[in-house]
């Protein structure tokens, strides 16, 4: 079994060397800090079993720093605050930022190591590191979501999150969770046709979240409807996401409107990363920071001009783009930091080849063609984006487009009119 590691942070030699010698001959791996920011530096490259956290430090004192890795998403492994002044009410502020203990200087030996014991024990529990919504910025934007989000998490209604693919409505999903309850991501969607609510009694007091709703067949949406309907029995929150348009979906028939108006009773719109860039690069450190400590990846700090390109870089796929984006440069860069090139380099490869002399297919690279549509509205789709083609490029010349989709102008107007097309 490997060895647990301890980080012991203190200003004082002589305390630091004392607890390294009492914790390696109990045979722990032990690292030592003499200040916050080497504190910071080791954590940023490694996640310790237990932190061993002076209070009083030249730079930083000890709460300071704790509250600053609680609100940065990085406090996933138990602390143990030290003074050699201690107070009743510092050692209560200490456990409300989130230490798991206080230990009063002169620590005695039994002390210690029964704490020590017990922090590493408790440590076991917590839940593994993933990245949360503590980590997806600081932004106004962010700051106004998580508000928005606490004011939700009190009710039991459906939440609809509304949001671009890959923005994150999962991690919104999760910060309303409550720890020790049940959570489930619904990924075998024919379970709500068919035992919805044996979904509900599997998942009482918790959250069942469904990534996509409007995914769901016409059997399926009734299933959920249903469970809406009885969650509040076994005091279940049920938390959607949804990419799409939902009430147009309504207007095609894909989307029942019963449903639609269930979901409708609480929702919120998950912002685009374009909209809050300058949280970019304190997410891919904190994307990077999470492969170090599940293993994924070697330790490597991002230098600033790359930091800054992948906050000017274009992200239609948004967080899970950025996360990919990092997972790479992490896994591929060949320095101890990566650089701009070594962003370029990922970047550039997937932007997309092009090929001047192929023009063939140009309506399916339309991003306004729906290729999901049933086939009778997927064709008037393309006829009516077709049309609208000829009748722009002819500048609105009739004759011409008659002549060049081969169609008599008689039956040319019936058709444009059929399709909501108007030509004055």
């Amino acid at each position: 079994m490997t060895a647990r590691q301890i980080l012991v942070v203190d200003d004082e030699i002589g305390i630091r060397e004392l607890l390294s010698d009492i914790l390696q001959d109990e045979g722990y791996h032990v690292r030592l800090a003499e200040n916050a920011a080497e504190a910071r530096s080791w954590r940023l490259q490694t996640r310790p079993d237990l932190v061993l956290l002076d209070i009083w430090m030249p730079d930083c004192d000890g709460i300071t720093l704790l509250k600053e890795w609680n609100n940065g998403g990085m406090l996933t492994m138990p602390v143990v605050m030290m003074s050699g002044h201690g107070t009743i009410d510092t050692a209560i502020e200490a456990t409300r930022v989130g230490a798991f203990d206080f230990l009063e200087k002169p620590i005695a030996l039994q002390k210690l190591l029964k704490t020590v014991s017990a922090a590493l024990k408790h440590g076991e529990q917590l839940p593994k590191s993933d990245m949360s919504l503590l980590n997806l910025g600081k932004s106004a934007v962010i700051t106004e979501l998580r508000q928005r989000l606490d004011q939700l998490s009190q009710r039991l209604s459906p939440l609809l999150l509304i949001g671009e693919k890959g923005s994150g409505t999962e991690l919104c999903a999760k910060f309303i969770h409550k720890s020790n309850t049940p959570w489930l991501k619904l990924v075998e969607n024919d379970k709500l046709a068919h035992t919805p609510i044996e979904l509900l009694e599997n998942l009482q007091e918790g959250i069942l979240f469904i990534p996509e709703v409007s995914e769901l067949n016409k059997a399926e949406q009734r299933g959920l409807l249903v469970l809406i309907s009885q969650a509040d029995k076994f005091d279940v929150r049920i938390v959607c996401g949804t990419s799409v348009s939902l009430p147009q979906y309504v207007e095609k028939g894909l989307f029942d409107h019963s449903l639609l108006q269930a979901l409708s009773v609480s929702t919120l719109r998950i912002p685009p990363l374009a909209d809050h860039r300058e949280d970019i690069p304190e997410l891919a450190r904190a994307m990077a920071l999470l492969l170090v400590e599940t293993s994924e990846a070697p330790y490597r700090e991002f230098e600033v001009a790359a930091l800054n390109a992948l906050r000017n870089a274009e992200w239609p796929g948004n967080l899970a783009q950025l996360e990919s984006i990092v997972r790479n440069l992490m896994l591929t860069s060949l320095g101890e930091k990566i650089t701009l090139s070594d962003v370029t380099r990922v970047i550039d490869q997937f932007k997309p080849f092009h090929n001047p002399t192929d023009s063939s297919n140009d309506a399916f690279k339309n991003p306004s063609l729906n290729l999901d549509l049933p086939l009778r509205e997927a064709r008037d789709q393309f006829e009516k984006l077709y049309f609208e083609h000829h009748i722009a490029k002819s500048g609105k010349n009739m004759s011409k487009v008659a002549e060049i989709v081969e169609l008599e102008r008689t039956h040319l107007y019936r058709k444009l009119k059929q399709l909501g097309i108007k030509t004055k």
